[in-house]
């Protein structure tokens, strides 16, 4: 029986001091809404060269120094009202900040061997389906968006500057090939993507026009949905999937 779409969540993942591999045992930090876009910034290190002058244009030589830099710039929200804040064991957090502190964990800086004059950055790996960045975070700008009447600062957004020593070709991850609840092959059944405060029985309501001929329990059924009258911004739905029998 063929899985229903699930949604490819970003993540962020703890690397080695060399960046190459991840530690052991480090516990992805999933997202909780996907970023709208990535913004990746290359540049170069140059200088005039000893010769002064190209001979051939007049002008000053450039040299290239050093590997370059590659950087990502990327935001993310955090909001307590989330279906991952409400864990089946446990109690949910009232201060977005117990949600952001484990991004916050990424520029933190670690004593090296014990040494209160030496530190380091754990380095970090961002993944997001097949695009993939690792370097260290060098900036991190957190802004507290809404509060409860008691004080507490429910939603946050966090703008991160990730930055590697050099300048290379991403590495691209392999997402598993995914089939619609039809059993077609993903990309082939139009999606709908549901706009900032939809519900599944909003979408539903108005896939089915007038009549309200579409079934939300099923849609949301079909579609692996814990929470349908929650749905992340820019989620994609099939609101035409339908409940497979059970036999």
């Amino acid at each position: 029986m063929p899985k229903p779409v699930t949604l490819t969540k970003a993540e962020l993942v703890e690397m080695d001091n060399q960046l190459h591999d991840p530690l052991p045992r480090a516990t992805p930090v999933r997202v909780q809404f996907n970023p709208e876009s990535l913004k990746v910034t290359y540049s170069n290190q140059l200088v005039t060269g000893e010769g002064g002058q190209s001979a051939q244009t007049g002008t000053e030589a450039l040299q290239y120094v050093g590997k370059g830099t590659t950087k990502l710039a990327v935001q993310l929200w955090f909001d307590v009202n989330h279906p991952t804040n409400h864990p089946p064991e446990g109690e949910a957090a009232k201060d977005v900040r117990d949600l952001t502190s484990k991004v916050a964990y990424f520029i933190t800086p670690k004593d090296v061997g014990g040494d209160p004059k030496k530190y380091t950055i754990p380095g970090v790996q961002f993944r997001w389906g097949t695009f993939v960045f690792t370097g260290v975070l060098e900036s991190l700008d957190e802004s507290l968006e809404l509060f409860s009447p008691d004080g507490y600062p429910l939603r946050a957004s966090l703008s991160l500057g990730l930055t590697q020593q050099k300048i290379i070709a991403f590495e691209k991850g392999e997402v598993p090939p995914t089939t619609t609840p039809g059993g077609k092959a993903a990309g082939t059944s139009p999606l709908t993507s549901a706009p900032e405060g939809a519900s599944v029985q909003s979408l539903a309501e108005g896939a089915g026009g007038r009549g309200g001929s579409k079934n939300w329990q099923d849609i949301a059924a079909a579609n692996g949905i814990e929470n349908p009258r929650l749905l992340a911004p820019g989620q994609l739905i099939d609101v035409n999937a339908k409940k497979r029998p059970v036999f």
